[in-house]
């Protein structure tokens, strides 16, 4: 395994906060069994705290944990769709901190096939939140060039690599009947 990312596994394991590139865009997060660390991503990014984010998973079985049960149709679109599609599902309010899920009962997750990604997931063995690492309202990072030091300044590690994508996940979501598109993005859902 490569040093950086298992010193990226490393940090995570102690709490901390990366930049990483993913099946999308790049991101920044953490564990998203660590409170402490969310309230510094959204600290770092200056974001709502109203405002959810997305958590990237490596199996339907690992969202499996924080969601209610997944229906067979959602999981089918959701193998469908990995990488650039993110579900909304109601999610374990009891295993999701408040503040992932901006307050509400429900979770973003997107199964990632970031090669990458999947190598430190399958470490951690818990999913990581990962909104899109920039600036809350600012232009999203499409690649490595388009980060702003500012915001790599405070974290723990940035993981070199590169996004896999031109754009940020659709977001659509299955909380609901009939499923409603949140944003349209790398995925073209009709």
């Amino acid at each position: 395994m490569d040093n950086n990312i298992k010193q990226s596994i490393t940090i995570l394991n102690q709490g901390g906060v990366i930049i990483f590139p993913t099946d999308t865009v790049w991101g920044i997060g953490c564990r998203l069994d660590n409170q402490e660390a969310i309230k510094r991503v959204f600290k770092i990014r200056n974001r709502p705290k109203e405002k959810a984010v997305i958590v990237l998973v490596d199996t339907i079985a690992m969202a499996q944990e924080y969601v209610q049960p997944i229906s067979k149709d959602v999981q089918k679109l959701i193998q469908k769709h990995p990488s650039g599609l993110t579900v909304i599902l109601p999610c374990k309010k009891e295993k999701v901190p408040p503040l992932a899920r901006g307050g509400g009962s429900t979770l973003a997750i997107r199964l990632t096939n970031h090669p990458v990604l999947l190598q430190i997931l399958k470490e951690i063995k818990v999913p990581l939140i990962a909104p899109s690492a920039n600036f809350a309202g600012e232009k999203t990072p499409v690649t490595f060039f388009d980060l702003d030091s500012k915001l790599v300044s405070p974290v723990d590690l940035l993981l070199r690599g590169e996004s896999l994508g031109q754009q940020s996940s659709t977001i659509i979501d299955c909380s609901v009947r009939p499923w409603g598109i949140i944003r349209e993005g790398a995925v073209k859902i009709i």
